[in-house]
């Protein structure tokens, strides 16, 4: 899987290849999002890249993808058809008339890469379980299948470089699964490289949510539009104003966030976190802005204020002021925090 063939993602493919490059890769990474958003293919995506032998690099000014894998190595090759030797997955399973005792993920290892082939990589927990026949009952993730995950990542790669575990549906662990997996996040073993897919965290164990870098997928229907003058407008506005922290003035910009809709609101906010990370970009790299902020001062002063220092606090910020809002928070008190701990770590950089 590449990720031109994902439709909708290019800014999260964009902060995924940039991850990759600066040589940022966390060995235990939470994609959260619908698998028919493309959550399980930007994984899939995402590790290909990781193990391309011929990265390709492209000029994006046309709002683009950055860099995809090469399509033609031999590590493409393998994982366009999903047999790369240190490609793993795990995902719910259950009994089937052909395996009724001491099942797990790897006794339908093949089922499930039909079924990834036959849904280009998007098909849905429900389509799963009726392709392999098991509708009417609970898939899970089970302690074999932990037994199974430790002992692959403890292995050495066969083909000499990453050796990648995709764990789909992760909220289907249960908790024996859970926690015998908590080990080999504390304590990672070198060069593999953990993925869970999950379209719901709340139902995972808390101190596995902490132990993973979240990648956030947005549903494609409400990606924000890289030239929408509103939110560029707004950015600088906001941003001017946290330098500043002129609280009459925030007070009233953020009336204005609260009257948009929730999904305006998740938009603007995905936005402002792809505006920084490229004003980072130019700042660090010397990379032309694709964001045209509409101001020639703040284009050219702004992105200095954004360093290696203050990035992964800005990303978690909005992070966490995305999740408030998908999860029907007071849009007032989460806007009015976001923008506290963003005005604190600009002014730390």
């Amino acid at each position: 899987m590449q990720f031109k063939d994902i439709k909708g993602q290019t800014i999260t493919a964009n902060h995924l290849t940039e991850i990759i490059d600066s040589g940022r890769v966390s060995h235990a990474q939470m994609f959260l999002g619908d698998t028919a958003s493309g959550s399980l293919a930007l994984a899939i995506a995402y590790a290909q890249y990781l193990n391309c032998q011929n990265r390709q690099h492209y000029d994006k000014k046309d709002g683009g993808l950055r860099a995809d894998s090469c399509g033609e190595c031999p590590s493409c090759k393998k994982f366009q058809q999903l047999s790369f030797s240190d490609l793993h997955f795990f995902f719910p399973n259950a009994a089937t008339p052909s395996v009724t005792k001491n099942y797990s993920s790897t006794d339908f290892r093949n089922e499930f890469r039909e079924f990834l082939n036959n849904n280009h990589q998007q098909g849905t927990l429900d389509s799963w379980y009726e392709f392999l026949g098991i509708e009417n009952k609970q898939g899970m993730i089970r302690e074999r299948d932990a037994d199974e995950l430790v002992h692959i990542m403890s292995l050495k790669s066969y083909e000499g470089s990453y050796k990648i575990v995709i764990i789909w549906m992760a909220e289907k662990m249960n908790d024996t699964m859970a926690n015998k997996i908590l080990k080999s996040l504390e304590e990672p073993y070198p060069n593999t490289l953990l993925l869970l897919v999950t379209e719901n965290r709340d139902k995972m164990l808390s101190t596995i949510i902490s132990r993973t870098q979240l990648v956030r997928v947005p549903d494609i229907t409400s990606m924000p539009s890289s030239d929408n003058p509103d939110f560029a407008n707004l950015y600088v506005i906001w941003m001017r104003q946290l330098f500043k922290l002129n609280m009459q003035s925030l007070s009233e910009w953020v009336d204005s966030m609260h009257a948009k809709g929730r999904e305006q609101q998740k938009m603007f906010i995905l936005y402002a976190q792809e505006a920084t990370r490229e004003c980072m970009l130019r700042n660090l790299a010397g990379l032309p802005l694709k964001l045209d902020f509409g101001d020639a001062k703040f284009n050219t002063s702004f992105p200095t204020m954004i360093t290696e220092n203050n990035i992964e606090k800005l990303n978690d910020a909005f992070n966490d002021a995305f999740y408030a809002i998908e999860r029907n928070a007071y849009a007032k008190i989460t806007f009015m925090e976001l923008s506290f701990r963003i005005s604190k770590a600009l002014k730390k950089r």
